[in-house]
């Protein structure tokens, strides 16, 4: 089986393109050019990777198996000649790495902008994802390094830990309490409650505490991002408890964010890698940048 690096993207292209005129357009290729090199990469293969109609593609059983191998893959591919050209080009590279969307807003740009100031040849690539998601990129190696909350899930992955995080309170401008300097683990919990959907570790933690206190809350809705749950606290459903890196986004939508009285709920934001993988050069230097930052702090 002799699978060439244009097949391999062309098969990636197209499946994260809605048509092969969209991934034709997206490669700089003609679509018979695109559709000739998918199909011997079929018959390479022996199998169909992808089930066509005359409005969509979508990718096949087979083809959905394959396409986070197919990301590796090229991951590696791209990495490999990446380093290879640091050595000839003096530090030129290409570095991908995951960030929670609060993070990416509310710190990754200083911290990119002080290290591209020293390594101007490096070029990021950044996936602004949920913390579950950054963890299972960094996990299954499509992105080199990720900035997340320290968790429970860790296995296999190493956690350098940057600053401690505080949850905050958001509330609608109108509610009662928002006039109030700080507010109660309580008073919120008897209020009309948003919280973060059950599978994510935001609302374990939250759930977590008001065990701790011998407290139930009042839940009215869930939402399985914090740009939702801000959205219907700023509507009036209710109230909620986000993380401290949310301060910014939430008051963007005119909500009052107050600290809670009484026992903090915190919890460490750092940078993870894979503790057996291997690094590139540029994703080295990021690495050893920040934690040399963080300690100077």
């Amino acid at each position: 089986m002799n699978v060439s690096y244009r097949q391999l993207q062309a098969f990636i292209q197209v499946a994260q393109s809605a048509t092969f005129a969209e991934a034709a357009q997206k490669m700089f290729l003609s679509q018979p050019a695109l559709s000739s090199a998918i199909k011997k990469m079929e018959e390479q293969v022996g199998g169909g990777l992808f089930s066509r109609t005359t409005r969509k593609v979508q990718l096949s059983p087979e083809g959905q198996d394959f396409l986070p191998v197919a990301i590796r893959l090229m991951n590696d591919w791209q990495d490999a000649f990446g380093d290879l050209q640091q050595v000839f080009s003096m530090g030129r590279g290409k570095l991908s790495i995951a960030a929670m969307p609060s993070f990416a807003v509310g710190h990754l740009p200083a911290i990119l902008g002080a290290f591209q100031s020293q390594f101007p040849n490096v070029k990021v690539a950044v996936a602004d994802i949920v913390m579950e998601q950054v963890i299972n990129a960094v996990s299954e190696e499509r992105v080199a390094l990720g900035f997340t909350f320290e968790t429970e899930q860790l296995d296999g992955l190493l956690f350098h830990p940057m600053f401690t995080d505080e949850f905050i309170a958001v509330l609608p401008k109108l509610h009662p309490l928002s006039q109030q300097s700080s507010v109660t683990w309580n008073a919120l919990a008897q209020s009309p409650f948003i919280a973060m959907n059950r599978g994510s570790a935001i609302r374990r933690w939250v759930d977590n505490h008001y065990e701790a206190l011998e407290l139930k809350v009042n839940m009215v809705a869930e939402a399985s991002q914090l740009a939702t749950l801000g959205q219907f606290v700023e509507h009036g459903l209710g109230v909620s408890i986000v993380p401290g890196l949310c301060q910014q986004q939430m008051q963007r939508l005119g909500l009052r964010c107050l600290p809670i009285e009484g026992d903090r709920l915190s919890k460490r934001v750092g940078m993870i890698k894979k503790v057996q993988g291997n690094m590139s050069v540029s994703a080295q230097a990021l690495w050893d940048w920040v934690i040399k930052q963080s300690l100077a702090e």
